[in-house]
């Protein structure tokens, strides 16, 4: 059975503080209905400065579902390693892995928007030199030890519930990335399907005599929504699927690489394109006997109304889970 996922970026462009929150508790609400229906995890991001509202504290959203939920894994994919006091996200990931007993999973990416560094204040120039530096922390600050930080002695506490630490993985389409997780021993999660950039990982981990797996997205990772009448969905709808993925565009150059990346410029380019899909109950069921790989469910894209999130939430849960289930 493949993978289930749902994914939340909180992205709403026309929200007001009020409609927010109420968009911010529905995910909550979701989060834990999916947790009883048997949904694998739960995927959150992070942007920071976005006019969309784009989320920008997932380990504050990763507590909320904890806290609403008793088995479903959340996945930050990706953080943007550069932006974060290392010390104090060791001591973040070890409270939520505690709280959770291990079902927080963390890609640590680079980013790709300079406009982030430059909000935060960090030098976009020196972004590798700080993700390993971020790394190699968490990786000695876990093991609850002393150790050399900066030209000072310090010490994590408490330790992480996970041995030997919470699951870190380093996300990107680079070899730098790929060198830099070799190197740590660290799984890898390409940001797309990378077949060359995970066979020069696995050279990588020869070269360094380390241990490590990859995470690698399939050839197709569609973001899914379920709906009755495909049709009408896109015509009523399409606006929120084409605004998301017009505004991730605008954030990468032509040399990045995305699973999610969209070159559509309308509402009917984005449907022929497959990157979004709306699918009916059958047609979600017989693509997931498919093999192509996960199933991500995004109820909320783009400012989705919240009771049409709902709708394509319970159409999978009621639907399509309990018939793939029974294969």
């Amino acid at each position: 059975m493949p993978a289930t996922v749902v994914r939340f970026n909180l992205v709403d462009p026309a929200a007001t503080p009020a409609s927010l929150s109420e968009r911010y508790r529905a995910a909550l609400e979701m989060a834990a209905y999916a947790d009883d229906r048997g949904i694998s995890t739960i995927q959150t991001e992070e942007h920071h400065g976005a006019e969309n509202n784009w989320i920008s504290s997932p380990f504050t959203f990763a507590g909320a579902v904890f806290g609403a939920t008793r088995r479903i894994a959340v996945t930050v994919s990706a953080i943007i390693g550069p932006l974060h006091d290392p010390l104090r996200l060791a001591e973040d990931i070890a409270v939520l892995d505690l709280l959770s007993a291990g079902r927080l999973v963390t890609v640590a990416g680079i980013g790709y928007r300079p406009e982030e560094y430059e909000q935060s204040g960090v030098d976009w120039k020196s972004r590798g030199k700080l993700q390993d530096e971020l790394l190699e922390t968490l990786l000695a600050a876990w093991t609850g030890e002393p150790f050399t930080f900066r030209g000072r002695t310090v010490r994590i506490t408490p330790r992480p519930f996970t041995r030997p630490h919470p699951l870190l993985l380093v996300g990107g389409s680079s070899k730098a990335a790929a060198r830099r997780a070799a190197r740590l021993g660290l799984p890898f999660f390409p940001s797309a399907h990378l077949p060359d950039i995970e066979a020069y990982y696995q050279a990588q981990l020869v070269e360094h005599g380390t241990e490590g797996w990859t995470m690698m997205p399939a050839a197709e990772t569609p973001l899914l929504h379920v709906a009755d009448d495909p049709d009408r969905t896109w015509d009523k709808h399409g606006e929120h699927f084409l605004h998301e993925a017009r505004t991730y565009a605008s954030w990468q150059s032509k040399d990045i690489r995305s699973a999610v990346k969209s070159a559509a410029t309308t509402v009917q380019e984005l449907r022929a394109e497959g990157v979004y899909r709306v699918l009916t109950p059958d047609q979600c069921l017989e693509y997931a006997r498919s093999g192509t790989g996960s199933l991500i469910l995004h109820p909320l894209a783009g400012g989705m109304p919240i009771d049409e999130g709902w709708r394509s939430l319970h159409h999978f849960c009621e639907n399509v889970l309990p018939r793939l289930k029974d294969k």
